[in-house]
């Protein structure tokens, strides 16, 4: 069904199916692919904000891989008391939110300056994470070529108008591994959906079968001995703290595009910056520098603040905390219940270029006054 703009002109409805008139539309109005807006950098400077480096990167994990074994440690120790309660929400947050920030910037292959060390942690992370290596690889390629593009994007965490039951349901990990369960099968058995299809190259189908293959042989050897122990321990090590653990991915995560413009091409328009506190930017490894990101998604996560601080004049003004963010998208996502053209269209400062309002006759929204 077609909606109306002011005027009572009919506008095609928003398909965020990738095989959809929204992903066709995208492409015929040169929205896929598109030519996005950067903020100009002296070369010199930008070469130096790609330096890749495996010393923070290095120390990171260390920290992540300690936080892990220790908070295990005391889950093993204390399993059957009351004590295991600490333990157990610890290592649900490093498992099971940490992990999605180290799949994100190994997949980039930024964290690290040696690739192995990006693949070893990419793989470890997207098995937590309960993401496809190789499917999300292409999946998140796309995200940054086509981001919040409806019908190109496949990343895109909120649809207009917005399901607020789904939303609040993300904060359990229910449906994520509902259907990431759904595709692992259909993957293990060698087949790809029809949207994969779209973004998968032909050459890596093979590895995307294969790891699936990996994941739930994994998951079947966990799911066995906890039987064979007659214990929930070794699913609450490898499994579920995906579930209960996700809570601090979807809180950060949410933030990144929310209640902002889809189909333009200006990063400034469509992703947010929002200042955290230090425990958070470690666990979302400084991901809350999120339009910077996109604009420049080769800098390392490490370098993002300095990024931030040089470009922050040609920036709308960060939120100063994640309460802060979620104060300001509350009323545009309960306006977008009744008008999904609504969105939250963030002020330049003086010192900043204007934005480019690219939508190319697609479905717009309406800036917040």
């Amino acid at each position: 069904m077609a909606m109306t703009d002011s005027a009572g002109v009919a506008k095609p409805k928003r398909d965020y199916s990738l095989t959809g008139e929204s992903a066709r539309r995208a492409v015929e109005t040169g929205l896929a692919s598109a030519e996005w807006y950067h903020t100009d950098i002296p070369r010199k400077v930008m070469k130096e904000l790609m330096q890749r480096s495996d010393g923070p990167a290095i120390r990171d994990t260390i920290i992540w891989a300690a936080w892990h074994i220790i908070a295990a440690a005391g889950m093993i120790y204390f399993w059957g008391s009351w004590w295991c309660v600490p333990f157990v929400i610890a290592y649900g947050v490093i498992y099971g939110s940490a992990c999605d920030s180290r799949w994100h910037e190994c997949g980039h292959g930024t964290a690290f300056k040696t690739r192995w060390m990006n693949d070893v942690i990419y793989e470890i992370a997207s098995f937590q994470v309960m993401r496809n290596s190789v499917n999300w690889r292409w999946s998140h390629a796309r995200h940054h070529t086509d981001t919040i593009i409806v019908g190109r994007d496949a990343e895109i965490a909120i649809m207009r108008p917005p399901d607020l039951f789904r939303a609040a349901l993300a904060f359990t990990g229910i449906l994520d591994v509902y259907y990431y369960f759904i595709g692992l099968v259909r993957n293990a058995a060698g087949n790809l959906s029809e949207e994969e299809q779209t973004y998968i190259p032909e050459m890596e189908r093979g590895k995307v079968f294969l790891v699936a293959r990996i994941h739930l042989a994994i998951y079947v050897v966990t799911i066995a001995l906890s039987i064979y122990l007659w214990s929930f321990l070794p699913l609450m090590l490898i499994g579920l703290p995906r579930i209960y653990g996700c809570w601090h991915m979807v809180l950060t995560g949410l933030l990144q595009h929310i209640g902002l413009a889809d189909n333009v091409v200006d990063h400034r328009l469509n992703s947010r910056t929002v200042y955290m506190n230090p425990v958070s930017r470690f666990i979302y490894w400084n991901m809350n520098y999120h339009v910077e990101h996109h604009m420049f998604p080769m800098v390392p996560y490490h370098a993002l603040p300095k990024l931030h601080a040089l470009i922050k004049h040609d920036l709308p003004a960060p939120n100063p905390s994640m309460w802060h963010a979620y104060k300001e998208v509350w009323p545009i996502v309960l306006r977008q219940l009744r008008y999904e053209d609504f969105y939250l269209k963030r002020e330049l400062p003086p010192t900043a270029k204007p934005y480019r309002m690219e939508f190319h006759d697609m479905p717009v929204g309406a800036a917040a006054e």
